[in-house]
């Protein structure tokens, strides 16, 4: 900027001389051109150029045709002093205007020729020095250099404290990665503003509660799974210690206590493969989708859980479409349907029924729907009922056998393939949960 203004004053400057010192010398020739026919050594020269009274002009020098100095009050040599060039080309006919600006002042310099009938009869050389406007370009340079130093003096503490601002706020999510880093998932950071580091303060926060959510739910899944394994194994060791320390227990009573730790052994084997269902929905392991028919798989699950639900005086019934394919896997789809159609047995009515239908649905999506006419479950209770280890009644589920995983499971594994599970309550009685998966057409 300092560059542009000094350059912009100095070019308006030498713009103005061009203008004065040119005007000066046209005017001498024009007074030369109509006084004479030819410039000599015996012309009265001086006395025109007195009579003229130019102001304002340190030096005036006129030249014959040969460029030898008619008139030079000052004594100056004109090709010594000045590019011999303009005097020549002067003489040629041309107007030549030479400026500089060095050691503070401003030099101008003009060169117009002398011409009578066409022919150039000499050369009027007009020079100025200008320490005024010298003086005052150093003084605008000076004033600019000065406000410069001051700006950047002022720019250096602004950045300066824009740093150490801005190394605070740095130093202080470090301090929290570190917090973090130590288990501390509670840990805010506290960032004013609205900028970049305020924003990366706000997702850090968002951050660590999703941390301390999911280290929360990691430590009440580690106690209900201790929970979940110990009790069948407190069961399995008090009923064979009664066996041991009992060395009188009738025969029919052994049979009976083995039966238990035979269920119980069930029981922890069924919780413990559900848990490796789940172990293995929240690993990263990829695996190889294909194009699945599920109505296979329901027609496979319904076949096995049949038995089940005879014993329980439970009904199954199914209206199965054709054509329902999706990306999955076979255990995939295992999960899914057995895990629902289970569920909708074991807590189901005696002498109840369920319904397991399946269909296409808009040519695009592929829809199963478990129904079941059991107690329901209150809506305080549904958006929770996919939870791990939740249960709605403990009591009553731990008496139908089940763990509070395999909702769980139908959810993650559901999330999985890109589909999507509702549930709500029937109008009659129990509950419906259905699931929708997009239509795998053939390739």
């Amino acid at each position: 900027m300092n560059t542009y203004f000094l350059i912009a004053a100095r070019d308006m400057i030498f713009s103005s001389k061009q203008i004065f010192v040119q005007s000066q010398a046209s005017l001498i020739a024009t007074h030369l051109e109509e006084t004479f026919e030819a410039l000599t050594i015996d012309d009265d020269v001086h006395r025109v150029v007195v009579q003229l009274d130019v102001a304002g002009i340190t030096h005036i020098v006129i030249t014959d045709a040969e460029g030898v100095a008619l008139y030079d009050p000052s004594g100056i040599s004109v090709r010594a002093d000045f590019p011999s060039g303009h005097v020549t080309r002067a003489i040629e006919g041309f107007d030549v205007f030479y400026a500089q600006f060095s050691e503070g002042s401003f030099a101008s310099s003009a060169f117009t020729p002398v011409v009578s009938r066409g022919a150039t009869i000499g050369a009027v050389f007009v020079h100025d020095v200008d320490m005024e406007q010298g003086a005052l370009l150093i003084d605008m340079q000076t004033t600019l250099r000065n406000i410069s130093f001051i700006v950047a003096i002022f720019s250096v503490i602004v950045v300066v404290l824009l740093l150490l601002s801005v190394m605070r706020r740095v130093t202080s999510i470090i301090k929290a990665i570190k917090s973090v880093r130590e288990g501390q998932y509670g840990y805010h950071i506290k960032m004013s503003g609205s900028d970049e580091l305020a924003l990366l303060g706000d997702e850090f926060n968002s951050l660590t509660n999703r941390l301390r959510d999911t280290d929360e739910v990691r430590r009440r899944f580690v106690a209900d799974a201790s929970h979940e394994l110990r009790t069948p194994l407190a069961s399995i060791r008090l009923l064979s210690d009664s066996i041991l320390q009992n060395t009188g227990i009738e025969r029919e009573t052994v049979q009976e206590f083995i039966s238990d730790i035979g269920h119980e052994a069930e029981r922890l084997a069924r919780t413990t493969e559900k848990l490796m269902s789940l172990t293995r929905l929240d690993s990263d392991v990829m695996y190889e989708n294909s194009r699945v028919d599920m109505r296979d798989a329901v027609v496979a699950t319904l076949r096995m859980l049949k038995p089940l639900a005879e014993s329980r005086g439970l009904t199954l019934y199914s209206e199965l479409g054709d054509g329902c394919y999706i990306l999955a896997t076979d255990d995939a789809v295992h999960q899914v349907v057995f895990n629902l159609v289970e569920n909708a047995i074991k807590y189901n009515k005696p002498d109840g029924s369920v319904t397991v239908r399946l269909r296409v649905e808009e040519g695009t999506v592929v829809v199963l729907t478990v129904d079941d006419r059991g107690v329901g479950v209150p809506d305080a209770d549904l958006p929770y009922i996919f939870d791990r280890f939740y249960r709605v009644d403990k009591a009553r589920s731990r008496e139908a056998g089940g763990s509070g995983l395999g909702l769980s499971i139908v959810w993650d594994t559901v999330r999985e393939l890109h589909g999507k599970i509702t549930v709500k309550r029937r109008a009659g009685g129990g509950m419906r949960f259905q699931v929708r998966f997009a239509l795998q057409t053939e390739d």
